[in-house]
């Protein structure tokens, strides 16, 4: 009997990555998955790349041999990204952590995938610099770049997509290119470097990100105001955007997600009530003025008091439960697994997105706390599933799908952040359309004819 394909590829690339590439079973297991409620699949093997050269022999073979490769990073996706589902090989970039250069007066650096957010902000604090797009997980840049991500600060700084300069990625076949570069605009062929930020490991494997940097702002304050309605609360984050004013970060939680923060991260003098946490960046009389504005609106919306502080002990505090909503919803109903949405409306349609979804969620039965980077539009549910009701799951999902479909009416998408892998697929042709559905695949074919890469993700099949 002849070896399978996948044999092949672990037998000839333990010629240059030897005990870096195994089929244990644990390691296998580790890489089943993300952080979703997907079904896991083990890979055939796990590969720990430390180069770009690695990573081009190793795909070099894959495609030789048509053998699926997923790319993984920190396996934080929410939506099944990393889920192996065809087997092969699990590509684990995490060790890959070098800072490779930072240009302090041009304000950017050239990274490695596997490196995180916190490790970089660590490396440029002595510099004045930082990276601001920050999800709130412990993600790695390169799955950052990988599934177009966000986060709390991209109301003022963007999102990862305005953010990154150039990639050099590994093609599936193995070829190695690079696109973009250090200067901040250019007019010359096609945007690669914007193509395969979003692609989620289906069109290449990216090995080093070129990122744009930020100066540390001379003065930080944070706020936080509570309201006696959600609505109040939606209108105070329209009002602010619409009034122009910079806020650097603007966070709803309605009162379900406020009473389990309060819960789990021991915020204390706060009531589960419909609560906005805001940061302001900029010179100290410049952050009192945004402050003083946001506070002038709020009161006028019905706000119950305005508290802000420059205290960096107490920020840190508020937006370290805001990263911890997650896990403070699953900490809410012991023995529920969560499923995360992630729908992104206009911020003239942020009420009857935030409203609908709260009327969708009371009609469902379920549990189900609102949380979102509302600056921008985008929004999440935590939807809760008691592993004790046999029908919870189902009711979960229809619940999904009516939350989404009014995001989409409302000339939204379906994700905001945290990318299509296999929980979207099935929304991608009723927003974009069939034929822009078809020139996907068609650049997908293009660069993967043999679909090797992330197969299974984005696309139904």
């Amino acid at each position: 009997m002849s070896p399978r394909p996948v044999d092949a590829v672990i037998a000839a690339a333990r010629d240059f990555l030897g005990e870096r590439i195994s089929t244990n079973q644990a390691l296998r297991e580790q890489h089943s998955r993300g952080e979703d409620t997907t079904t896991p699949t083990l890979p055939d093997a796990v590969a720990f790349a430390g180069t770009t050269e690695e990573v081009s022999r190793l795909m070099t073979l894959c495609h030789q041999h048509g053998v699926p490769v997923t790319a993984f990073g920190a396996g934080t996706s929410l939506e099944g990204h990393v889920n192996p589902v065809r087997g092969g090989i699990s590509l684990d970039l995490s060790r890959m952590t070098a800072v490779l250069e930072v240009n302090q007066e041009d304000m950017d650096c050239l990274v490695e995938p596997g490196v995180t957010r916190h490790q970089l902000n660590d490396h440029l604090r002595d510099q004045g610099l930082f990276f601001p797009v920050d999800p709130g997980s412990h993600c790695t840049i390169g799955g950052m770049c990988a599934t177009r991500a966000s986060g709390t600060n991209a109301v003022r700084y963007g999102t990862i997509r305005e953010n990154v300069l150039g990639l050099e990625v590994v093609l599936a076949d193995g070829r190695v290119i690079h696109t973009g570069g250090r200067t901040r605009k250019a007019a010359n062929g096609y945007d690669l470097t914007r193509l395969l930020i979003g692609s989620e490991g289906t069109l290449g494997i990216i090995t080093k990100v070129r990122l744009r940097l930020h100066g540390i702002p001379e003065a930080i304050s944070g706020a936080v105001c509570q309201f006696p309605t959600l609505a109040a609360c939606v209108e105070t984050v329209i009002a602010t955007m619409q009034a122009g004013i910079p806020v650097a970060r603007i966070e709803l939680l309605d009162e379900v997600q406020m009473d389990a923060c309060i819960r789990y991260s021991k915020l204390e003098g706060f009531s589960a009530l419909p609560t906005l946490f805001l940061e302001f960046h900029g010179s100290p009389a410049g952050v009192a003025e945004q402050a003083e504005t946001v506070e002038a609106i709020a009161t006028d919306m019905g706000g119950l008091g305005f508290a802000w502080t420059a205290d960096a002990e107490a920020r840190n505090k508020l937006w370290k439960a805001r990263h911890d909503a997650y896990w403070a919803c699953i900490a809410l109903r012991p023995g529920s697994r969560g499923i995360a949405t992630d729908v992104c409306v206009p911020i003239s349609r942020l009420a009857e997105a935030l409203l609908g979804a709260k009327e969708d969620i009371l009609a469902s039965g379920l549990t189900a706390p609102i949380v979102g980077h509302v600056g921008d539009g985008n929004f999440h549910t935590v939807i809760l599933v008691p592993e004790d009701e046999p029908d919870a799951l189902e009711r979960a999902w229809a619940l999904d799908k009516a939350i989404v479909a009014r995001g989409l009416a409302l000339g939204g998408t379906c994700s905001g952040e945290h990318g299509v892998g296999l929980g979207k697929r099935e929304f991608l042709e009723q927003e974009h359309g069939i034929e822009a559905l078809a020139v996907m695949r068609g650049i997908k074919a293009s660069l993967d004819p043999k679909g090797i890469l992330n197969p299974g993700k984005i696309f139904r099949n």
